[in-house]
């Protein structure tokens, strides 16, 4: 039996917003704490934007994802798709949870080859698909300046 298009879309947008609630709850801990002790970079926004940009980021993520696996199902596009939104899951419980900003730049590394090479498969199978990455791609080459910043700032 097919997968109803609504009922794919539903859970390709739900498991990318199921990603940002983890990663924001272990944020939201951290906030209120460790992340307060810390000397922030220049440009960092106030810590409400996150939020926002966040949940609009995830849902272009989840509608890009789906837009290929309506055109090609789960071949390898779609599995480049899964595994920077692993990475992106990793993230957040690194920086905030382990209070590693080291360790977060590497998986922020990670993070980046593999939107890069999903946008690069998407753009060959669903333009539309890549285009709605690129954002995501330049939010994320900002979080790495200001992971890369709160390194410096604060030794590591």
């Amino acid at each position: 039996m097919p997968v109803s298009p609504t009922l794919a879309l539903v859970g390709f947008v739900g498991l990318c917003l199921l990603v940002g609630l983890v990663g924001g709850s272990m944020t939201a801990r951290a906030v209120q704490h460790w992340y307060l002790t810390l000397r922030a970079p220049p440009g960092t926004p106030a810590n409400w934007v996150f939020a926002p940009v966040w949940g609009a980021l995830y849902v272009m993520i989840g509608v890009a994802g789906w837009l290929v696996w309506r055109r090609i199902g789960a071949a390898p596009p779609l599995r480049l798709w899964g595994w920077q939104l692993a990475a992106n899951a990793i993230w957040a419980p690194t920086f905030f949870g382990l209070h590693s900003p080291a360790m977060a730049m590497g998986v922020m590394a990670v993070l980046l080859v593999m939107i890069a090479l999903t946008i690069r498969s998407f753009r060959r199978v669903q333009r539309p698909a890549a285009i709605l990455m690129m954002p995501y791609g330049a939010w994320c080459l900002y979080a790495a300046y200001l992971n890369a910043g709160f390194l410096v700032l604060n030794g590591g």
